[in-house]
């Protein structure tokens, strides 16, 4: 069997520099992944809630370019939300000092079968990713193809799965929590629903043969049948796939989680996969 050529994700994300010898220190005290004692060169990790709510996904480069630097960045979130919250909690004595915040591209190879964190990305800036990606021949997503791929992986959005209400492992994103490291921002929240397992909900991927074109968002219950006795979920997002069918990302509560079919007013019969990118307890 042939093998399947590279595809590749191409998007344009903020980020800033953390400077001086406490940057890990400080990183590791607000993000669930250990800074501190890592050596990738890429970690990627969450910014929560006091309470333990995703309000960022991140991801921490080691800067070889700067002397003690880390690079911070926002690949769902809001770059200046997170940099004040930095500013603010920096104290006198600390030896940091945050790089003013610019746009990078960010390359990275996908496929189908793998979740999106298995490939490493590379930071091209706006000179010259253009012609890197003509120079490698490289076969980049088109911005539908992109929009479908992060549906199938489950992707959360900003605004939309990342609100600041919903937690990380309910989005899939368990393997970016190190349960092991010392406190953090939202660490109590984690332990807690890891010891007791306990996650009201679950992120799921939903498509529906549904090819109406005046829709919203305006009721996005999910029930398990057309009789709407029972709520199932809630649908946070949708979009139409090439096919024409709408599809999109739904929270599923816990004790329906094994059932695949279910009713929305607005979609008719909609089924429920698990993503190839979510990870949970």
């Amino acid at each position: 069997m042939e093998k399947e050529s590279s595809r590749y994700w191409i998007d344009r994300f903020d980020l800033f520099c953390v400077k001086g010898k406490d940057s890990k220190r400080f990183l590791n005290g607000i993000t669930t992944s250990n800074i501190s004692s890592n050596d990738n060169n890429i970690i990627k990790t969450c910014w929560l809630t006091p309470t333990g709510n995703l309000r960022a996904m991140l991801e921490i480069y080691n800067n070889s370019n700067e002397s003690n630097g880390l690079l911070v960045l926002v690949l769902i979130g809001d770059v200046n939300e997170i940099k004040n919250y930095c500013l603010d909690l920096i104290f006198p004595s600390d030896d940091i000092t945050l790089g003013d915040t610019y746009s990078s591209y960010r390359l990275q190879e996908i496929d189908n079968l793998n979740q999106w964190r298995k490939f490493n990305p590379i930071l091209l800036s706006e000179m010259n990713y253009r012609n890197y990606c003509l120079e490698n021949k490289l076969d980049l997503l088109s911005c539908e193809e992109l929009k479908e791929w992060k549906v199938n992986q489950a992707i959360p959005r900003f605004k939309t799965e990342v609100n600041g209400k919903n937690n990380p492992l309910e989005l899939g994103l368990s393997d970016l929590i190190d349960f092991n490291k010392g406190c953090y921002l939202g660490q109590e929240t984690m332990a807690k629903l890891k010891n007791v397992s306990f996650l009201k909900q679950e992120i799921r991927v939903w498509k529906s043969t549904c090819k109406s074109k005046n829709l919203n968002l305006d009721d996005n219950k999910i029930f398990l049948d057309n009789t709407k006795k029972e709520v199932a979920g809630l649908i946070t997002s949708f979009d139409q796939s090439k096919d024409l069918n709408y599809h999109g990302l739904v929270f599923i509560k816990k004790k329906y989680l094994q059932i695949y079919f279910f009713y929305s007013d607005q979609f008719g019969k909609i089924k429920i996969n698990k993503s190839i990118g979510s990870v949970f307890l």
